[in-house]
């Protein structure tokens, strides 16, 4: 049995799917989805029940799996994960649903960029720090390389809610894998969910790296530019001759994960 609480701390028992009527492949984006769920719960990434992370089931239909918005991170499994159409109608039995503005930036990029198979946001404290800085990511160390020329900029509407921002938002996009949402946070894209919360960790961590750098006083040394750019290919490359961009990484979270608590695979 399935137990979590309802808003007025009565237990409540979760609808789980049927993983015997669920489609192999589905089920095991459930399961590669929920565990990034919870590895963002373990870095302390997540933001009560806000923030979500994505990913697109394949076909033409377009359909995403996404958080229910009400359960926090360590809650949830492969079985409770939202269903949801192109509109954002949950399309699975959940006494959840889809928040909007979580819709509105995840909808709007899995809409336009059909390639892209996992979209990750979160906004920590030095995540919120960087992208409340003029400058935004500097390139000081090799975390923050890794994004050279990969970055684009949104600027801050307020809380997302409206669906006229989503053209504004793909438009700022561009060709760009990753975004900083000024004064909001971080966001980072890829084919899988492996890539993508690889490229988030270390996004997240060249923010932390940034604010202690910073906070030093000392006088910096930015890297030759022709250096900076040369590290995007170079970490890329490293991970594709291993199997693939997070591959081997994800995998390991995943065994941890397995240690600390195998529940998200339910």
């Amino acid at each position: 049995m399935n137990m979590r609480f309802d808003p007025m701390g009565a237990a409540l028992d979760l609808p789980r799917l049927d993983r015997e009527k669920v489609d192999p492949v589905e089920w095991d984006l459930r399961v590669q989805l929920a565990a990034a769920f919870r590895l963002a719960h373990h870095f302390h990434w997540d933001l009560l029940t806000y923030n979500f992370i994505s990913v697109r089931l394949p076909g033409p239909e377009g359909h995403l799996l996404i958080n229910p918005f009400g359960l926090s991170y360590d809650e949830i499994c492969a079985s409770n994960l939202l269903k949801i159409d192109t509109e954002g109608n949950n399309l699975i039995d959940s006494p959840f649903q889809v928040s909007r503005a979580g819709f509105i930036i995840h909808g709007a990029v899995h809409e336009a960029k059909p390639e892209i198979g996992c979209i990750m946001h979160v906004h920590t404290p030095a995540a919120s720090a960087v992208c409340a800085m003029e400058d935004g990511l500097l390139p000081l160390e090799q975390e923050a390389m890794v994004f050279t020329d990969k970055i684009a900029y949104h600027g801050h509407e307020g809380i997302p809610l409206g669906t006229d921002e989503r053209k504004r938002i793909i438009a700022s996009l561009g060709d760009k894998q990753f975004m900083i949402l000024r004064n909001h946070g971080l966001v980072t894209t890829g084919k899988t969910v492996a890539e993508t919360f690889l490229f988030m960790y270390f996004l997240e961590l060249a923010c932390r790296n940034q604010v202690a750098i910073l906070s030093t006083g000392q006088k910096l040394r930015i890297p030759p530019a022709e250096v900076a750019k040369a590290v995007p290919a170079q970490f890329v490359a490293h991970d594709e001759a291993l199997g693939g961009v997070g591959v081997l990484q994800f995998a390991a979270m995943m065994r941890r994960l397995d240690r600390i608590d195998p529940s998200y695979r339910l």
